[in-house]
């Protein structure tokens, strides 16, 4: 299989799948949650509701108590995630006494989390610089890691191509977020976060799989075109790859089908930052590192 001979088809790929999520981000930006906006969350479990009730009606409730609400979710069994502006105890009392006789049936109070903004901005700062030196310690890693291949391949080349390839699933995930924040109002918080810093290893790791091929085989095939050699290596490599990332997709589709809603959306994460992964480890990552030699030589 001639991956490299079409590597720029998959480039161009890679452009079609970020330039609309970009677009999203330079346009709308995300939707944050009180995590970094700080804000209230509360969560109620109401049973035996009078007819007619709904989540729409939940929402009324409160506003009608004076309490700006972002939004409300379903949770399952019977219970809804509702995130509004901070709020003290005595007013989510206040909230739950008029929702027990607004809506009927018994109302029950599950959780109650304030985050102050001073806490959120921490929050979307420290994320901000974990992103940042996950990025710059992958690469100094594999530039050590690599640091004997044979001249005059550079060990630099290896570490920027595989955080290169992570910044595109990390730029898929957080524009199709972008896009789905803007038309379905879903938001982001630190389990978002955390769904990257894990698409981001399981990128690398993917990446390393095929460039230590290349390494292995830079040694045995001294004489053969490099371009030649990060083929073989992704071809010998191809099946692996495809098989490890489909076993954790299956994983992962089973916690979006009947993880609940309070994970969903983390899951959905995952689910296409690995993707993403796979693709770019195998059609952009090792492909780069063929243009960076290219153009080198040049």
């Amino acid at each position: 299989m001639n991956i490299i001979g079409k590597k720029t088809l998959y480039f161009i790929i890679s452009g079609l799948i970020i330039i609309p999520g970009t677009i999203s981000l330079i346009l709308w930006g995300l939707s944050p949650s009180i995590d970094f906006t700080g804000g209230t969350l509360l969560e109620y479990q109401i049973k035996n509701p009078s007819p007619g009730f709904s989540k729409e009606k939940l929402k009324d409730v409160i506003v009608k108590s004076g309490v700006e609400v972002a939004s409300v979710a379903e949770a399952g069994d019977d219970s809804y995630l509702l995130r509004m502006k901070p709020i003290d105890v005595n007013k989510s009392r206040e909230i739950l006494s008029s929702a027990e006789k607004e809506i009927g049936g018994t109302v029950i109070q599950k959780k109650y989390e304030t985050v102050g903004p001073s806490v959120g901005q921490e929050t979307t700062l420290n994320a901000v610089k974990a992103v940042l030196v996950a990025s710059l310690f992958i690469i100094l890693y594999i530039a050590w890691s690599f640091r004997k291949i044979p001249k005059p391949y550079s060990p630099i080349a290896f570490g920027v191509c595989a955080v290169v390839a992570l910044i595109h699933d990390v730029l898929v995930v957080v524009g199709l977020f972008s896009i789905l924040g803007h038309f379905l109002k879903v938001e982001v918080d630190s389990l978002f976060i955390t769904a990257l810093l894990t698409v981001m290893g399981f990128s690398v790791h993917d990446t390393i799989v095929v460039f230590d091929r290349v390494r292995e085989n830079l040694r045995k095939m001294p004489e053969v075109h490099f371009s030649e050699i990060v083929n073989f290596s992704m071809n010998q490599t191809l099946v692996r790859s495809l098989s490890t990332s489909l076993t954790v997709l299956l994983t992962i589709l089973a916690l979006v089908l009947f993880g609940g809603e309070s994970i969903r959306w983390f899951a959905v994460a995952l689910l296409i930052g690995i993707l993403s992964g796979t693709y770019s480890s195998i059609f952009n990552a090792a492909p780069l590192l063929v243009l960076w030699e290219e153009r080198k030589k040049k």
